[in-house]
């Protein structure tokens, strides 16, 4: 009888190994505290939602939580991170669905500001943390900011090519014009109430100066 045992998943034969069990309930507990962290951060804010509050909420013990997370600052910038990735695809879903460079670089503006007009608690603690050194950073110059300035230099590439925009228009300036132009409104956005309606006049009026002596 031979003694041979039958070839198993990867044993070298070209298949792709099963992931890692340890590894997937990690990655299940990090999105369970993630998942928990959001919905306590959008209800009580960021001074608001403890550890201890957060481990009950994921249903785990506080240990649980540092295993996976060092403290509740890199939680909630996990969670912000997350956001910025998907809002930035949205936006550009948004723009690409415009009439015209104006009205595609309106509504990506729409969706940011309505999207975090929604999550008052967590726009406004993203905010606070822009401003410090290391974060704020990150929330300015990191990758997803850096996305996020793609989306206004793609809707000023497009009108270029369309003759929208000059040829000799200077796109880098006037897409981190736009860029600076959205993140300045959000005070007015999150911290003074403003309505939608009226966020989107003043970003009307800015984009209308920043596209003057582009045509």
């Amino acid at each position: 009888m031979s003694s041979q045992r039958n070839p198993q998943p990867g044993d070298g034969d070209g298949s792709v190994k099963a992931p890692n069990r340890r590894l997937i309930r990690k990655q299940q507990t990090r999105d369970r505290v993630l998942a928990a962290a959001r919905r306590l951060l959008s209800v009580a804010g960021y001074e608001g939602a403890t550890i201890r509050d957060i481990a009950a909420e994921a249903g785990m013990s506080t240990g649980a939580i540092f295993v996976n997370f060092k403290d509740k600052s890199q939680l909630f910038r996990e969670i912000i991170f997350a956001d910025m990735a998907a809002l930035t695809a949205s936006m550009r879903d948004a723009a690409d669905g415009g009439r015209g460079v104006e009205d595609a670089l309106l509504r990506a503006f729409s969706v940011g500001y309505a999207y975090y007009k929604s999550q008052l608690h967590l726009a406004r603690a993203a905010f606070s943390m822009s401003w410090l050194p290391d974060e704020g950073v990150e929330m300015r110059y990191g990758s997803a900011a850096v996305a996020l300035r793609e989306v206004f230099a793609e809707q000023l590439q497009f009108a270029v090519v369309n003759g929208e925009l000059a040829p000799h228009a200077d796109i880098k300036l006037r897409g981190e014009m736009l860029f600076d132009c959205y993140l300045a409104n959000y005070p007015e956005a999150i911290l003074l109430g403003w309505s939608l309606g009226a966020l989107q006049a003043k970003a009307r009026g800015q984009i209308r100066v920043i596209l003057a002596g582009a045509r």
